[in-house]
């Protein structure tokens, strides 16, 4: 019997995502048509043997959460339950404060998945290689070139056993093209490490309480764990850790722009996992190029010209002679007709008018070097806002005959001119 883990994170988590991230919580941004986790649990559910799939984190359990859940529960014909922590604990504290429920009914092991990875999630294969030899942690790893490296968790394994013999989290310098794809298989043995660090945790609070002070403050420091810092560095080299190397798709989800460039790997994936959701070209419909997602539910003409890359939400209407290339539009966006829309994300009820043209800068993984990923965006640089996919938040109106250009736009905003380069409060 085997259960999964997803690590959903908070509100707070979510900051690089915004103003995206101001309508849903992050983990349900539709990413190639569907929730950016149901992606998970949809690999997850294909497991033999996976009886239960919980969400740890610290959101509201609000109504698009709890909608979600039901969906997903009556889809997958799995129970699929929110645990939600009583303050945002790390990587590791919501599993152990959560590990009675994780362990109910004796799981073989149990699987951990960060939410804002992208990946093929080859679940299968790690089970194989954690049952031919069993260990607590086993870690999904890719490899990465050597600058960008340094923005992950570095793995330094035992090439013949593959035992993790030294893990460094973001180092300043060069340690190993291994990274960690934030996605494990753990048996429950695993967890007694990290009571060890809660326990730890709790006595250094102890010394450093002050005579006097209210010591419910101090609950929230014991329970918060970090795993890759204060487990997987802490042991690795002592036969507990083992990695599994992966060549498929794999990106993180940090920001809008990693979530289009991991809309375009999930699409690529469809091919394979779910041509059912590929938009066909058939005569009287909407030409299409490459991979294209489009919800039963919009409404395109037949003169559209769409993808490659392009995900259209629920409700959207695209009007004729439009161009859509590498963006989504989310659900219920209106382009009228002869918009151009290039590298860009169409927020939930907003209207692009007649000839508008709205693009942005893609920051994609460099094509001739198979080991590179998306760079860690950063907005600004010497006070200046960076080209990047342009954002248009929820129900911002476009007129009609404007360039909106490598820009931001808060949601509500009733634009009546041009923008390049802006955040446009």
């Amino acid at each position: 019997m085997l259960k999964a883990v997803i690590l959903i994170g908070g509100p707070q988590k979510g900051t690089r995502f915004r103003p995206l991230s101001f309508e849903v919580p992050k983990p349900l941004f539709p990413v190639a048509g569907v929730p950016m986790i149901q992606h998970h649990i949809e690999a997850c559910a294909q497991v033999p043997g996976m009886q239960e799939i919980l969400l740890i984190g610290f959101y509201q359990p609000d109504e698009p959460l709890t909608r979600f859940l039901e969906a997903a529960q009556q889809e997958f014909n799995l129970p699929v339950r929110y645990l939600q922590e009583f303050a945002p604990l790390g990587t590791g504290g919501g599993l152990y404060h959560f590990r009675d429920q994780i362990l109910a009914g004796g799981p073989e092991a149990f699987f951990v998945l960060n939410a804002d990875v992208c990946s093929d999630f080859p679940l299968s294969a790690m089970l194989a290689a954690h049952r031919h030899q069993p260990h607590p942690f086993l870690l999904l790893g890719t490899t990465a070139n050597r600058t960008q490296s340094l923005n992950y968790g570095c793995i330094v394994e035992n090439p013949q056993t593959h035992e993790v013999l030294h893990y460094v989290e973001k180092p300043s310098t060069f340690v190993s093209d291994i990274i960690n794809c934030g996605i494990y298989l753990f048996s429950p043995e695993a967890l007694k490490p990290l009571r060890d660090v809660f326990q730890r945790n709790q006595q250094d609070g102890q010394l450093c309480l002050p005579l006097g002070e209210d010591s419910s403050g101090l609950w929230r420091g014991a329970g918060t764990i970090r795993l890759e810092q204060d487990v997987f560095s802490a042991l690795a080299g002592q036969g507990q850790i083992y990695v599994h190397l992966t060549d498929g798709i794999w990106s993180q989800i940090k920001s809008a722009g990693s979530a289009l460039y991991a809309s375009r790997l999930y699409l690529g994936q469809y091919q394979l996992t779910h041509p059912e959701r590929l938009a066909k070209h058939y005569l009287g419909g909407p030409r299409i190029r490459g991979n294209v997602y489009i919800h039963p539910t919009a409404k395109v003409a037949a003169s559209a010209v769409l993808g490659p890359n392009v995900s259209i939400g629920e409700g959207v209407t695209v009007g004729e002679g439009v161009r859509l290339r590498e963006s989504i539009v989310l659900h219920g966006a209106t382009l009228q007709e002869h918009t151009c829309v290039l590298h860009s994300i169409v927020g939930w009820g907003s209207t692009v008018g007649r000839w508008a043209r709205v693009e942005g800068t893609p920051n994609d993984p460099n094509p001739n070097d198979p080991r590179a990923h998306m760079d860690s965006e950063s907005l600004f640089k010497d006070g200046k806002l960076l080209p990047a996919i342009t954002i248009l938040g929820c129900r911002v109106r476009i007129p009609a005959e404007v360039l909106i250009l490598n820009s931001i736009v808060l949601p509500h905003k009733e634009l009546s001119r041009s923008f390049t380069n802006q955040i446009i409060l």
